[in-house]
């Protein structure tokens, strides 16, 4: 196996963490920043940190995206395959940011691993796909709404004979904790699939023989995704934070809680790689509609939701049109 190939792939690997890392930044902060619960740049350094933190707790989410989607076979094949894989999703990750469409970076990554799979010949295992990757794109963003909206809901009721000046001043600090465990919840998702897919470069170029995660791989992935983040994706958190709904700080709390809930349930409860973008967008709607349904714009929301649908299928394009060039282009 060509050792520079294997460097090159997990480059792109660490390329694509990075740019996962600026593109949702927003899931994490943007409510925060539009409640002014937080300064933008205070909130990007704390999200950073807590992506770093929580991308060392656990690797059943790593170990989900390295197993049980594609064959791996091993040599040339294999390592273009990963390659083609990666750069799809990475091109997918700078067009949904250049428009300022808070699509999923998981599901750009998942569709570039299918895509490239089919161009390469090798077998996609569907089974798989659908149980792990499909049925949670469906069900995360509903059980967000749902969960959103019914904690919306208690808030209101917990506070109903509380000054109202009085009650957002105290749902402020309290969302500098939400923010943070959602910042927490997405190194523990999104810094792991960047694991797996390291790992699976490994194994192909033999490197390794097991799926254990060596703890380089843990730290580079971690300090890349929370660079990205630190970097910031504000076209996305514009969208995120006010085009969805205007916040204040109840929502804020009540969305951020929702999404993380959501989120550390997924990990370590079914190892499941859910879409952080999914869940803090549609807890949003939840919370929004709370008040009264026509105050979430929902031509926004059906915008990030054609964006939804066509991400994976977008960047399986991708990654099918880039492993063919490399094909051509090396043989």
């Amino acid at each position: 196996m060509d050792t520079f190939a294997l460097i090159v792939t997990v480059g792109v690997a660490l390329l694509f963490t990075y740019t996962n890392g600026f593109h949702d930044s927003a899931n994490a902060i943007a409510t925060s920043v539009s409640t002014r619960a937080l300064t933008p740049r205070a909130a990007l350094a704390m999200a950073a940190v807590m992506n770093l933190a929580g991308a060392f707790l656990g690797s059943g989410v790593a170990k989900t995206v390295s197993e049980g989607l594609i064959q791996t076979p091993h040599g040339d094949i294999g390592m273009g395959i990963l390659f083609a894989a990666l750069v799809g999703a990475v091109v997918w990750n700078l067009i949904t940011w250049y428009f300022g469409l808070p699509s999923s970076s998981s599901h750009a990554l998942f569709g570039g691993m299918v895509g490239a799979a089919l161009a390469g010949g090798i077998g996609v295992y569907w089974s798989g796909v659908f149980e792990k990757i499909v049925l949670p794109m469906f069900l995360s963003p509903i059980i967000g709404l749902v969960v959103g909206y019914f904690v919306m809901c208690v808030i209101l009721w917990l506070f109903r004979k509380t000054n109202p000046h009085r009650a957002k001043r105290g749902f402020r600090i309290a969302q500098t904790v939400s923010a943070a465990g959602m910042a927490l919840g997405h190194g523990l998702q999104d810094a792991q699939k960047t694991m797996g897919v390291v790992v699976m470069a490994l194994t192909i170029a033999d490197v390794q023989e097991h799926n254990e995660i060596p703890v380089w791989v843990k730290i580079v992935c971690a300090a890349m995704l929370s660079l990205g983040t630190y970097a910031g994706g504000w076209r996305i958190m514009r969208t995120l934070g006010r085009r969805i709904i205007e916040l204040d700080p109840p929502q804020g709390f009540a969305a951020e809680t929702t999404a993380a809930s959501v989120m550390y349930s997924a990990s370590f409860m079914f190892h499941a790689p859910i879409s952080t973008t999914h869940v803090i967008t549609s807890a949003i709607m939840g919370v929004g509609a709370t008040k009264r349904v026509s105050a979430v714009r929902w031509g926004v929301a059906k915008n990030i939701i054609v964006g939804w649908f066509i991400t994976m299928p977008a960047a399986a394009v991708a990654a099918a049109v880039v492993y063919w060039a490399v094909k051509l282009a090396f043989g």
